[in-house]
C-alpha cells in the first residue's frame, strides 16, 4: 500500500520545499498508474494517491509547471481521476495564466472528461489568446455557442472578425456572429 505524505509536511521543510517537491515529483512518475482502488476498469476513486503525490508537488513548489501539466494528464488519461486532475489543472491555471499548452490540456480535461463546454470554451479562447495554433481559436468560439456561452461566442467571434484579414471569412465569422446572437 502506498501512502502519500500529508500536505502539514510543507511546514517542517525549513525552506527546501523546492527541492522535496522535485523528491516526490520523482517518486510520483514512478508509478503513474497505481491507484489504491479502482472504481471500474482504469476509473480510480477521486483524490487517489497519485493526486496525493502531485498536489504535494504543487504545494512545495508553486511554480514548477510541468507538475501542472503532466500531473493533470496523467491523472485524467492513466487512471481516470477526473476530480483529481481538475484541481491539479485549475491550480495550474490560475498560476500560469498564459502558458498555452497547460490552457489546452486543461480545456481538453473539462470538454472530455468534465463534460463543461463553457469551461472550456473560455481555456481554449485563453490558450488561443497565449499563443495556440489559430484553429484552437475557431474551436473555443464553436464551443461557447454550443455551451450556451454567448457572451464568450461574441467575443471570440469579434476577435476573428477584427484581426481576419480575407474578406470571404470575414464574412463566414459574420454569419456565424449573428447565428450566435439568434441562438437561445
Amino acid at each position: 500500500m502506498y501512502v502519500a505524505p500529508p500536505l502539514e509536511i510543507k511546514h517542517l521543510l525549513s525552506g527546501f520545499g523546492s527541492q522535496a517537491s522535485d523528491s516526490f515529483w520523482l517518486r510520483a512518475i514512478q508509478d503513474t498508474e497505481y491507484c489504491e482502488k479502482f472504481i471500474s476498469e482504469r476509473v480510480c476513486t477521486g483524490k487517489s494517491w497519485l493526486f496525493n503525490m502531485i498536489n504535494l508537488t504543487v504545494e512545495l513548489d508553486p511554480n514548477f509547471i510541468e507538475a501542472y501539466y503532466y500531473g493533470g494528464l496523467s491523472l485524467t488519461v492513466l487512471i481516470e481521476d477526473t476530480p483529481g486532475a481538475k484541481i491539479i489543472f485549475d491550480k495550474g491555471v490560475e498560476k500560469f495564466q498564459h502558458e498555452w499548452q497547460l490552457l489546452y490540456a486543461a480545456a481538453y480535461h473539462a470538454l472530455f472528461e468534465q463534460k463543461d463546454k463553457k469551461k472550456a470554451a473560455k481555456l481554449y479562447f485563453m490558450a488561443a489568446n497565449s499563443g495556440a495554433p489559430a484553429w484552437v481559436r475557431l474551436s473555443a468560439g464553436k464551443l461557447a455557442v454550443d455551451g450556451g456561452d454567448k457572451a464568450t461566442a461574441e467575443e471570440i467571434l469579434q476577435h476573428m472578425i477584427d484581426t481576419e484579414q480575407d474578406p470571404e471569412w470575414v464574412r463566414q465569422l459574420k454569419t456565424r456572429l449573428e447565428e450566435s446572437r439568434l441562438k437561445k
